[in-house]
This record gives C-alpha cells, structure tokens and sequence, in this order.
C-alpha cells in the first residue's frame, strides 16, 4: 500500500524514478533501465532501511525540491550537493528526518551528475514489467517528474530510524579511466584503430544521457569495404558502439537491446557507474584489457 509521500516543488533538469530496473525482457526490445550509479542508488536505501532494490529518485544536474506530506527519512547520496531542508543546511551521504509539511532541497551537484534520493518506504509508483523505473528509451514506467507531481511513498518499517549514520562512499569526477575488452566487431576498423582509440584524447559530449555516454574525439575509421551496417545483433551495458561519425559511445542502463553499429570492445559493468557520474568535457581513458572477448 502506497501512502502520502511528497509533492515536488521543484523537478530540476531531469529527475526519474529509478529501482534496479527490468532485467530478462531483453528479448522483447525492452532495456533494463535502473539507476545508472548502483552502488549510489543501493548506499542510500540502506542507510534508510530500505531493502537496497527499493524504488528512489535519481536527480541529474541541478537536483530537486520536495516537500514531505508526513514525516520522511531520507537520504541523499551520489553525486555530492548541498542539502537543505526548509532553507537549513542538512547531510548528505547520511539519514536526514524531513517533518511533514517541511521542503527537502537537493541542490546542484558539486562533483559528478546524478545524486539518489531514497525514502524510508520506498517510492511506490505503479510497477511495470517488475520494476518501477523509468526507461527514457522505451517510455516505460513512470513519467519523469514535473513540477507540481505527487510522489507516493510506501509505508516504511516502522519508527523513523536510520540503518546507519553514514555509509563510505567513492569519489566522483575527474578523468574516467575505462577498461575496454575489445570485439566482437574490432575487425570491423582500420589496422590500429584500437591503438588509435587508447592513445586518443576523448571527452565526454554534453549530447551523453541515459541511454549512452558519447564521446569526442579522433574519431575511428573502418577497415575497407566495411562501410555498410551489421545485421542488428544483441547489445549489453558497456558495449562501445562506433556510429559512422567514428565516435564512441558506451552503452548505459537505458541502451537499445540490440543494434546495428559495430562494437569495438565492452566496458565492463563495474566501471558504469563512474560513467554515469561524468560530466560533459571530462577527460576519458580506454585501457585495453586483452584477457577476454565479450559474448555480444
């Protein structure tokens, strides 16, 4: 049973509703969607007690403003940013007690992109295909909040008390240093192009969101006669796919299940969330991995 939870007053940039997504309807042309910054998203519905796959926000950018309709425990993790509630300064990174009637204020992001809100309950949108996410590919699950929106929240497990007082937590920002495995397709381009591709000074492109980071850079040439598209095969998180403009782009949470640009390599899943939390013109790294090939 859903209950009273918080009515936005502020919805920022983009802010979704996000648990750990849709997985095993890959076949049906749906992506898994989910929280881009899992380890984030599982860090703040734990230090609300929270089962760590509990629905919560993901604010992008500039954050959110919520005032709570009964008294909430919070928590604000991610991308560090101030916190305020009704005007006073507030934790991030830990447990904070939001009285009913009083406006929480996820600010800015001082570091990174995206910061996670969890509420002691959960958020309970309606749930689709398993999962209460928002799939900004497909259109699926619950609609990215607007100003003025109600968003209910389940009935926590009992008194308003935290799991912990605070939990550790990476750094975000800075150069990101992916790992890259490379294939299925690295045939696909001109001798040295994987070389080309780690020796190459690539940032990430404002034009990156959800669905993949996008890059700038050299861009990276096919082999001869390899100018047309592959037959539309499976695609997974991480896969670095090479549209003909020659930049690379890796796959995230709301990526297309399969696709017909060649992949270069596959960035491992460990290293998404520090994708997720780069922001446009940080600095990218790939760093060959060579001790296995993916199964794309």
């Amino acid at each position: 049973m859903s209950g009273a939870g918080f009515v936005v007053v502020r919805a920022g940039a983009l802010t979704t509703v996000q648990d750990l997504g849709r997985a095993g309807y890959a076949h049906l042309g749906v992506p898994r969607s989910g929280a881009l910054d899992v380890p984030a998203y599982r860090l703040a519905n734990r230090l609300v007690g929270n089962d760590e796959g509990a629905a919560g926000l993901e604010t992008t950018v500039n954050g959110c403003a919520l005032r709570a309709e009964r008294p909430l425990l919070v928590a604000v993790t991610g991308a560090p940013c101030p916190v305020r509630v009704d005007g006073r300064p507030a934790a991030w990174g830990a447990p904070v007690r939001v009285p009913g009637g009083a406006v929480l204020d996820v600010g800015a992001a001082t570091a990174g992109l995206r910061s996670y809100v969890a509420v002691a309950g959960g958020v309970a949108a309606e749930p689709v295909l398993g999962s209460r996410s928002a799939d900004l590919l497909s259109g699926l699950g619950p609609a990215p909040l607007t100003d003025g929106a109600a968003v209910p929240v389940g009935p926590g497990r009992g008194a308003l008390r935290a799991a912990a007082d605070a939990l550790p937590y990476g750094p975000v920002g800075g150069e990101l240093v992916l790992p890259l495995v490379p294939g299925p397709r690295d045939d696909w381009f001109a001798p040295g192009a994987l070389t080309r591709l780690v020796a190459g000074d690539y940032a990430v492109s404002p034009a990156s969101n959800r669905i993949g980071l996008r890059t700038t850079g050299p861009a990276l040439e096919r082999a001869a006669g390899r100018d047309g598209e592959l037959p539309s095969e499976p695609m997974v998180p991480g896969a670095v796919q090479v549209p003909p403009d020659g930049l690379p782009v890796v796959f995230l949470a709301d990526h297309p299940t399969t696709g017909g640009y060649p992949v270069i390599g596959v960035v491992p899943e460990t290293s998404l969330p520090a994708a997720a939390q780069s922001a446009p013109g940080s600095k990218v790294r790939f760093v060959l991995l060579r001790s296995a090939r993916p199964a794309v």
